[in-house]
């Protein structure tokens, strides 16, 4: 069966996920971690792409990603990153080869029905996964970032979504943390997860009529469902 083509959209969010070669470990220090959030940060402006939400799991990277008018910069982007950690691991191991697999995954999302859930998503990664009790206590994703009042905080992009959560910073935080809170159905989970993995999209029927005109071809939703209205809505 011949691979599904990429949907790629301006000023729409990607869940974005890549993972290590035959899943092999890609952080195995502070230090990988830390270098792969400086590289995020640094290259996102340099190739016009939003940053909404990130987490770096032992051998995975989920982020939500917008590329600007220039679509290819989202493409440009996971490119530099997956290279510039693969150099770094190689001279770090004396070795040679890939450290990720060639082909990432991605899923268009629907900004205002889905793109808090994806964020809540993502940050909940290490929760689901046993790492931590808490989004709080994982240090390698947005969450720590997006709830606190930090000096370098301002980094990560904002949607119009997240100014609805309230009139001020705090009250935002305090909304978004209650959103965390809330319990997560299955559907949601597993709607998020389908359209990731066959490279749908993550939206509503409406959502997708609207990218198929955008688009001009048919487009398949696989799944049915909505997520719970965000909050602030």
């Amino acid at each position: 069966m011949p691979r599904m083509g990429r949907i790629v959209l301006p000023n729409y969010p990607h869940h974005v996920v890549q993972r290590g070669h035959n899943r092999q470990v890609v952080f195995a220090a502070e230090q990988d971690y830390q270098r792969y959030v400086s590289d995020l940060r640094e290259l996102k402006d340099v190739f016009g792409v939003k940053v909404y939400a990130y987490c770096l799991m032992t051998n995975h990277v989920h982020l939500l990603l917008a590329p600007g008018e220039a679509i290819s910069g989202l493409g440009q982007l996971m490119k530099a990153l997956a290279a510039r950690a693969t150099r770094y691991r190689n001279r770090l191991e004396g070795r040679t080869g890939t450290l990720w697999e060639s082909r990432y995954k991605s899923s268009v999302v629907e900004s205002d029905a889905y793109l808090l859930t994806c964020c809540r998503y993502i940050e909940l990664n290490p929760v689901r996964a046993r790492m931590v009790a808490e989004a709080g206590d994982y240090p390698w994703s947005s969450y720590r970032t997006r709830v606190t009042d930090q000096s370098d905080s301002d980094w990560l992009d904002m949607d119009p979504c997240f100014f609805a959560l309230g009139d001020t910073p705090e009250r935002r935080r305090i909304r978004y943390m209650e959103f965390m809170r809330q319990a997560v159905p299955s559907s949601e989970l597993d709607l998020i997860r389908a359209a990731l993995q066959r490279g749908q999209l993550t939206g509503s029927a409406r959502f997708v009529d609207e990218i198929e005109r955008i688009q001009g071809l048919r487009v398949e939703l696989r799944g049915q469902g909505r997520p719970r209205r965000n909050p602030g809505k």
